[in-house]
């Protein structure tokens, strides 16, 4: 569950409760005697002694200078006990009483220490810090998660290491991948066994590029990471599948952004496209507002849509944040969508029939243009497709917690996007565009028939299902589409994924019907 009060994603108390959350859902696996026991000790090891070390080298010494005296050796203490079990974690193996004995004492020990700084300790380093100071604590808990030691040093840092590693300082993340060695190609998966074999294997293989965590890098670090694409690619090579997808044409044009200047417009055409013009869906890709472009994973959603429904597909290549920070995207995507309807002709496209979707925060960006269109008393799209979508700024629904550590987004991460796609925006969350569980029946209402595609091991489940059925309650054609057994960013894996597959053709089916409706 989230703290007991009000705070923002990058605050230093919300960042600390999303790897509490994290570290939990792993022990309730272990509990529950599922998934592979060695990578997820390995993994809660990994996660422990990185959030240690940031604890105590950021937030521990200033409860000392804020009177917290015997919070503070409390949590020392506590860590301490943490660190030698993880040690016993390391050298011994699963079934083995020694193991399985650290493991219990291991969640003894950690759901204690959370009770208390969760309810006692961190409300009230809040209100003696002051919540202005929350933001700048929590850069530098993410900084000093990257210059962490990640193998778990019982006497740390109270005998020196912070001395003994400020060396390494200067190649910080080398330092990490060292210190993983051969576990760092199992600490980017999902170990929980709940995903079936073939979503495994795009996380097993994404993991064994061995990416660094991308919720404690900067966004520069962390767009330079494997992703997605990557681990699909990889299991396609494995396989023998030749990639990617063939289309009749792809085409990069420049148009104008929502801030005066230009943005990539990129445009597919279907095999066979004809000189008749072609309905045209706009799909936005996603990525938190700040990893990931047009060339990334979504390349593939996009050529899937243009063969399965002969329609054009067209994707605005937004700005991102921290670079431009909300609402840049939102505005680059009406743009865009402007655009379609001024330029359509220009492309081989129909103007009248016009839909709309997008995956993640592209799925938000979808409805949210619907929502502007509307409000301007212009035409909303045919209809609408918002895959996994984020829809509320807030960690709404239990999605949070059985998701928490979901892979390749999880709780962190969520968190890392807002903090960089709102910063400087503390009200961000609260606007309709962003907020979209909170809007008005009548808001509702004015979206067009929709189609909600959820998955099952993805934080942001919860609230794509309630975005749904909102809409239904407000009288808007809804369908729902739930996968078990896959992941967040599962949507353009179709070349490997047979529920890729099925969510694509889902996806198809919606919007031809829409076309088809239109037709004269």
């Amino acid at each position: 569950m989230p703290l007991s009060y009000a705070t923002l994603p990058g605050d230093i108390d919300h960042l600390i409760a999303d790897d509490h959350a994290i570290v939990e859902r792993q022990f309730q696996h272990l509990e529950a005697g599922r998934g592979n026991r060695r990578v997820l000790v390995d993994q809660i090891s990994i996660e422990l002694a990185l959030h240690a070390f940031a604890e105590e080298t950021v937030l521990y010494p200033l409860w000392t200078e804020l009177g917290m005296q015997d919070e503070h050796d409390d949590a020392e203490h506590e860590h301490q006990e943490i660190k030698e079990l993880l040690v016993t974690l390391g050298r011994t193996e699963p079934g083995e009483p020694e193991f399985e004995q650290a493991v219990t004492d291991l969640i003894r020990v950690v759901r204690h220490h959370v009770h208390d700084e969760e309810d006692e300790e961190l409300p009230e380093f809040r209100r003696k810090a002051g919540p202005e100071r929350m933001a700048q604590l929590g850069k530098k808990f993410l900084a000093a998660k990257r210059q962490a030691p990640t193998r778990p040093h019982p006497n740390a840092p109270d005998e020196g290491l912070a001395e003994r590693i400020a060396g390494m300082l200067a190649k910080p993340l080398d330092h990490v991948r060292d210190v993983l060695s051969g576990k760092q190609k199992e600490a980017a998966t999902d170990a929980s066994g709940l995903l079936d074999p073939q979503a495994q294997a795009i996380v097993d293989a994404h993991s064994s590029l061995g990416p660094l965590p991308f919720e404690i890098l900067t966004p520069e670090m962390a767009r330079k990471q494997p992703g997605p694409k990557d681990a699909v690619e990889k299991v396609m090579a494995e396989r023998g599948i030749e990639g990617p997808e063939p289309v009749g044409s792809i085409e990069d044009l420049q148009i104008p952004d929502g801030a005066g200047g230009m943005q990539r417009f990129r445009v597919y055409k279907p095999v066979d496209a004809g000189t008749a013009p072609l309905p045209v869906i706009v799909w936005i890709h996603g990525g938190g507002w700040v990893l990931f472009d047009i060339d990334d994973h979504y390349d593939a959603s996009c050529r899937g849509l243009t063969n399965k429904t002969g329609a054009i597909v067209v994707t605005p290549d937004y700005r991102r944040a921290p670079e431009a920070v909300f609402p840049a995207a939102h505005d680059d995507v009406l743009t865009a969508y402007h655009y379609v309807l001024q330029n359509a002709a220009s492309f081989g496209g129909d103007a009248s029939r016009v839909a709309i979707g997008g995956e993640s925060v592209g799925g938000n960006m979808s409805a949210a243009t619907c929502l502007q269109l509307a409000a301007n008393g212009q035409p909303v799209p045919l209809a609408q497709v918002c895959v996994y979508p984020l829809t509320t700024g807030e960690q709404f629904g239990e999605s949070m917690d059985d998701a928490a550590d979901g892979r390749p987004l999880n709780r962190a991460l969520l968190s890392w996007m807002a903090m960089h796609a709102f910063e400087g925006k503390p009200d961000a969350a609260e606007d309709p565009r962003i907020d979209l569980l909170g809007w008005t029946t009548e808001q509702l209402a004015s979206m067009p028939p929709t189609l909600v595609i959820t998955d099952e091991r993805d934080v942001l489940r919860s609230q794509g299902q309630k975005f749904a059925e909102n809409l239904e309650a407000a009288g808007v054609p809804t369908t729902q589409e739930y996968y078990a057994g896959v992941m967040h960013e599962f949507f353009g894996a179709a070349a490997v994924l047979d529920k890729a597959e099925q969510a694509q053709q889902a996806a198809a089916e919606h919007f031809l019907r829409a076309f088809s409706a239109t037709r004269v």
